[in-house]
């Protein structure tokens, strides 16, 4: 969508009629199948400069549009935390195949584990500035959250997605933790999850950073799949605008 037409669908949305902006049924700005790759921000709220992958399983079907938003800091730290109640014995071979990954896109990627930095946020404020960009992978949304907050991590990488010196990436799990709230991934995620080090209290608010939920793994060929349906009429049930992405599919925000 170019020029005139995406400047009449802005004034429709505008004047309310078009129930694009409510429901978020957007078909894309700009499309791509059978990925489903959405770039530019339509989120009409938020004026913050950034940029943001979010899969809804690993890189999806364009590893690329991620890589591509990275600038020429190369270096990516692979957030895992939302792993942290899964046995030890998976997160080496975990970690190996996503290094690996990152590689293939000429990206040089390592582990970046927030437990190191709870309660020293000063700390891990210095560390991110030797990335150009996170990779946060998937779990249990709500362990992955009060991992941001012990660390700080929560509002360091707010700061400096305004400050356009970090690319967010992230699927699944790390993709759900952006929108403003995570009610309703209780019913696929259990939030009394939990493992050494962590707070017990449930966080149910997301960091924010875009202005409906994301709905991963929908439709798709996926152990959650099922349980997702859940989540999908929760939120029409609650009218909490969201955004439901099949595997393979992935939004990117940029400025």
């Amino acid at each position: 969508m170019h020029g005139r037409k995406l400047t009449e669908l802005l004034q429709k949305m505008a004047s309310g009629k078009s129930k694009v902006c409510n429901d978020y049924n957007l078909a894309a700005l700009y499309t791509w199948q059978p990925a489903r790759t959405v770039e530019g921000c339509f989120n009409c709220c938020y004026n913050l400069s950034m940029k943001l992958f979010l899969s809804s399983y690993y890189f999806g079907n364009h590893p690329e549009d991620f890589s591509s938003l990275i600038g020429e800091n190369k270096n990516v730290a692979i957030i895992m935390n939302a792993t942290d109640a899964r046995p030890i014995d998976m997160h080496a071979a975990y970690l190996e195949k996503e290094v690996a990954k990152m590689a293939n896109l000429e990206l040089k990627a390592d582990e970046l584990d927030l437990k190191n930095y709870f309660n020293d946020n000063d700390s891990l404020k210095t560390k991110l500035k030797e990335y150009g960009a996170v990779w946060v992978m998937g779990g249990n949304v709500f362990l992955l959250r009060r991992a941001m907050q012990q660390s700080g991590f929560d509002k360091l990488i707010i700061d400096m997605l305004k400050d356009d010196s970090i690319v967010y990436g992230g699927f699944s799990a790390g993709n759900c933790v952006t929108g403003e709230t995570l009610h309703g991934i209780e019913l696929v995620d259990n939030p009394n999850d939990t493992a050494e080090g962590y707070n017990s209290e449930i966080i149910w608010d997301g960091l924010g950073l875009i202005d409906y939920s994301i709905v991963p793994h929908y439709k798709s060929d996926h152990k959650e799949s099922a349980e997702i349906e859940k989540v999908v009429d929760y939120y029409k049930a609650h009218n909490m605008p969201y955004k439901t992405l099949s595997d393979g599919d992935a939004i990117v925000i940029s400025k």
